[in-house]
């Protein structure tokens, strides 16, 4: 997913200080790893800016980079196909919504097929 947009509440309402040495902490987040079963994935298909081909899109994944480039591999694997896994998102070339669906199910994720 992509990174929030930041907000003064993120800053603990600290819009501008004066003093030159003066640097924000930011509180390190570090995701949690969420069972399978407790995982809301959208499974869709994508169009936009791809130049006309489909891709299928898995979005909602919360964890480790490492397990979601697993999960993407294992995919982009049974699927035989390409595709990348990024910033909570998944994508595998072409349509592949019903069987990527089956697959996550297999695997213990609540999946659900999203848009058209």
């Amino acid at each position: 997913m992509k990174s929030k947009k930041k907000v003064i509440n993120d800053f603990g309402g600290i819009m501008y200080s004066t003093d030159p040495g003066f640097s924000y902490e930011e509180e390190e987040t570090s995701p949690v790893d969420v069972p399978n079963n407790q995982q809301n994935l959208k499974v869709m298909l994508d169009r936009k800016n791809r130049g006309g081909k489909a891709v299928t899109l898995i979005a909602g994944f919360v964890g480790e980079p490492e397990a979601l480039e697993q999960l993407g591999k294992m995919l982009k694997t049974k699927c035989g196909v390409g595709g990348t896994a990024k910033d909570g998102e998944i994508l595998i070339q072409g349509d592949f919504r019903d069987k990527v669906v089956e697959l996550l199910k297999k695997e213990g994720y609540k999946v659900k097929k999203s848009g058209g």
